[in-house]
């Protein structure tokens, strides 16, 4: 397999890395965690054991993937921004039998410095603005902020704000891709 690795990096033994990924200065990347191919691993990033990191995911500077997160393909994590994996941490409590799963499902982005608290998805496509802080699951498609995040619009697969309604029944063309998505209450489908 071949993949381009800084000298600096630290990759222990056992750990999968994707053909075509590279991983740059100050990166550890642990013996169990599986990293697809053409991903990109920022500036001292830090990836746990039992993590999964999809084909052509892009995690920016100073992010740490800690054990229990599934990163689903073309995945882009901002910089500095935040995983939990325990919901109520005390130092003098071992919990490391009490991690939650989280799920960020294909072509999500999560903005620069927000946090995403354990146990939740984030669904496909979904946008997570910068700071925000998400505490429940995203639906596909929605482009939260805040703190705690809250839904304000809705994303297209090509990253721009589509011009709907939170909920109700309507539909848009997206300019770029041209395909049309359709709000039904609070789903959105493209065709």
């Amino acid at each position: 397999m071949t993949y381009e690795v800084h000298d600096s990096a630290v990759i222990d033994d056992g750990a999968q890395i994707g053909e075509g990924s590279r991983i740059w200065h100050f990166v550890h990347v642990c013996s169990g965690a599986r990293v697809g191919a053409g991903v990109s691993l920022g500036q001292n990033v830090f990836v746990g054991n039992d993590v999964v990191i999809g084909d052509l995911c892009k995690i920016q500077n100073n992010v740490s993937v800690y054990d229990s997160v599934i990163l689903e393909d073309g995945v882009f994590c901002g910089p500095s921004m935040v995983f939990t994996n325990v919901y109520n941490p005390r130092t003098a409590i071992n919990r490391k039998n009490e991690y939650r799963r989280t799920l960020v499902r294909r072509g999500a982005t999560l903005g620069a410095n927000c946090t995403i608290v354990c146990g939740v998805t984030i669904g496909a496509h979904a946008f997570v603005g910068a700071g925000a802080v998400v505490t429940k699951d995203i639906p596909d498609y929605a482009l939260v902020a805040g703190v705690p995040a809250k839904q304000i619009g809705w994303m297209s697969e090509y990253g721009e704000q589509l011009d709907l309604p939170l909920e109700g029944n309507a539909e848009t063309v997206c300019p770029h891709k041209n395909c049309v998505y359709k709000l039904r209450g609070s789903v959105i489908s493209k065709n």
